[in-house]
């Protein structure tokens, strides 16, 4: 199946090469370059990126997912203070940080985004701070710790509808994945939840209006909906591109079923322009 016209963004090497060599420089990994976001070259060029904490190893295996498989390398604690620096160097008045699942990990990698929240929050002006976290397995004690930890916003995606967790989200679970946003929102009601799907994985639009039913009874905040790109030809393949004015559709109806923002295009992603969807 061939790319349509709407998907043609191109990355220019040269505009990314200050930002990479800087977070080279700090030792750092980004979801960025760790997902191939096709938005890298137009957020590098601003200066901006999410930063993922905990290494590049995910200990589960979703077939849509670019990251590499296996089992992770224990946690460097010196990471939240690079972090810290890099932020500071790059100017961001927003910064987002997310990681891969670490199930091997005893709290399943909460400390290190409490760290690394509470490191950033030092940069003074004020930085914001958004947090992309994996289900945490929904553990009680670890949505607590993390829905109090300072970020600004805690985001947490579905990826997909439910009848596709199966083929697409191995290891993971819709029903649980919509218990850690009800969670954090139930522990700090002052907090913006997040969450995030995928289109063109051969969900019917029946199902995506479930989800943001779904989304909305557990007060979810905000939303983007954006085109699934198969990393490769061993991955998930694509079931359908979606038509940019399709996008424009389901971000009509995600609206009046209450959320605060949402961002829904073939190029929006959880991370992109994160900053933007959060201004009053």
């Amino acid at each position: 199946m061939h790319k349509p016209y709407w998907l043609d963004k191109k990355i220019n090497l040269s505009d990314i090469r200050r930002t990479k060599e800087l977070l080279r420089g700090f030792k750092l990994s980004t979801v960025c370059e760790e997902a191939m976001c096709p938005n890298l070259g137009e957020c590098f060029r601003k200066g901006v990126a999410t930063f993922m904490i905990l290494g590049n190893v995910c200990t589960r295996h979703c077939s849509f997912c670019a990251t590499k498989k296996g089992k992770g390398k224990p946690w460097d604690i010196d990471e939240p203070i690079r972090i810290k620096q890099a932020a500071e160097k790059l100017r961001l008045s927003y910064a987002v940080v997310t990681s891969p699942t670490r199930d091997d990990l005893a709290d399943y990698g909460v400390q290190a985004f409490c760290r690394t929240v509470e490191e950033i929050k030092k940069i003074k002006p004020a930085t914001a701070v958004e947090i992309l976290i994996p289900d945490f397995c929904a553990q009680e004690s670890a949505l607590k710790k993390i829905s109090r930890c300072g970020a600004d916003v805690v985001a947490h995606n579905l990826e997909t509808v439910p009848s596709l967790y199966i083929k697409v989200r191995q290891g993971a679970d819709y029903g649980r994945s919509l218990e850690v946003l009800r969670a954090v929102k139930k522990n700090n009601a002052e907090i913006k939840t997040k969450s995030g799907i995928m289109l063109g994985l051969g969900e019917r639009e029946k199902e995506v209006m479930e989800v943001f039913k779904d989304l909305a009874g557990v007060n979810c905040d905000l939303l983007t909906l954006g085109q699934y790109l198969s990393p490769s030809r061993r991955h998930y393949p694509v079931r359908e591109y979606i038509n940019p004015a399709k996008f424009m559709e389901f971000q009509a109806k995600a609206l009046s079923f209450g959320f605060k923002s949402v961002q829904s295009s073939p190029y929006s992603r959880s991370s992109y322009l994160a900053g933007e969807m959060c201004r009053p």
